[in-house]
Formats: structure tokens, C-alpha cells, sequence
């Protein structure tokens, strides 16, 4: 469903958010971890160790496992290896679904503005520029965006009306404007229930 049909005023203790790469999921994972007092869990911080390599996929499903045990987080990311994990214990599910052009246009200012700024990620790890500018999309988070945008979104599409996922409140935000007003209506929940709305995150690319 999109958010404004039958919202129920909040989500649930435990939300999983997905999207194609530069959809914005880590943006809003922090605003609403701020806003809600949840832990935000990021499944590539888990995933990629030092030098970019990745975690054995074992080793990987039991610290999301672990991750995942607590009454109420935020988790992003949709890795295929946790992903039957993650719905086991979600109640509620976001799925970012904006246009190409806007995933495109955040992929490219968040990786070049990440290599200007020799930004640390997870375990100390960089972008690197050689692999932005390189033709292979395995290597390019660019070219994988791209090539890679109408594969995941299908699957999230078929996720996210999925019947037998129908105990997960299921929330599908398709810009910017309407993330907005996702976070502008749980700030008048939290202003009603507390009496104060929390300071808003400042927007950065995601």
C-alpha cells in the first residue's frame, strides 16, 4: 500500500527498509532511528570488512541473527542471504521506490562526493575513483545502479505485494515529497504523544 491509504498513525517495533542502491535508505533509516529511539542496523556495515571483502556468507547470516534479536530495530539493506531472516522478524516493511532519474542523480552526488571527501565507510573502506569510472558493474556502483535498477525493483514490487507477507504492514514511499510527509506525520505522533516534536535530521544524499 502506499503510506497515506490506511495508515495506521505508526509503524510497527521492528521495520525492514528496502530499495535499489541510492534510493535513500540510509537517510531515512537514521531519521527514523532518531525519531523513533530505535537502533539502525546496516547490513552492509555487517557485510563488507576490511578492503571491501566480504563476510562469509555463514559467518554473515549469524551476526544479522544476532542483530535482528532485539524487540525493536531499524534495519536497511535486502541481501538475499538474510532477506527470509529480516521478514522473519520485521512487522513492518518500507520500500523506497523513486524514479531512476532520482536514484541515479543520488548515486552519483553520494560516490563522487564520497571520493572527493575520502569519506571512511564500513571497516574503514573508501570509494575508490578508478572504480566509479570503471565499465565493469561489478566493480562501478553507478553502471551496477543502472543496470541493476528494473531487476530489483520487480523484486521488491513482487515483495511487497507478496500475500503471504500479509502480517508485515507494508509501506511503499515513491519520492521524495512522500517520505516528507512520512516523516512530517510521525513527528505530529510523536508531538501528540510527548508533547514535543523531535528536531528534524538534516537531509543528506543517501
Amino acid at each position: 500500500m502506499d503510506w497515506q491509504h490506511d495508515w495506521p498513525g505508526t509503524p510497527g517495533q521492528r521495520i525492514s527498509i528496502v530499495g535499489c542502491s541510492g534510493a535513500g535508505k540510509t537517510t531515512l533509516a537514521r531519521q527514523l532511528a532518531h525519531l523513533l529511539d530505535r537502533p539502525h542496523i546496516e547490513l552492509d556495515a555487517l557485510f563488507h570488512q576490511r578492503d571491501w571483502q566480504p563476510l562469509p556468507r555463514t559467518e554473515f547470516r549469524s551476526r544479522v541473527v544476532d542483530a535482528l534479536a532485539g524487540e525493536c530495530w531499524i534495519v536497511e539493506g535486502s541481501y538475499g542471504a538474510v532477506r527470509p531472516q529480516v521478514l522473519a522478524r520485521a512487522d513492518t516493511q518500507i520500500w523506497l521506490d523513486p524514479p531512476r532519474a532520482e536514484v541515479m542523480r543520488n548515486l552519483v552526488l553520494r560516490s563522487f562526493g564520497r571520493v572527493v571527501l575520502r569519506r571512511r565507510l564500513w571497516n574503514g573502506n573508501r570509494e575508490r575513483l578508478r572504480n566509479l569510472l570503471s565499465l565493469d558493474p561489478e566493480r562501478s556502483i553507478i553502471l551496477w545502479g543502472w543496470t541493476r535498477f528494473a531487476t530489483y525493483r520487480e523484486r521488491f514490487r513482487v515483495e511487497h505485494e507478496n500475500p503471504e507477507l500479509a502480517g508485515i504492514l507494508r509501506i511503499r514511499l515513491g519520492s521524495r515529497r512522500e517520505i516528507r510527509a512520512f516523516l512530517d506525520e510521525l513527528r505530529k505522533q510523536a508531538a501528540i504523544g510527548h508533547g514535543t516534536l523531535p528536531p528534524s535530521q538534516p537531509e543528506d544524499t543517501p
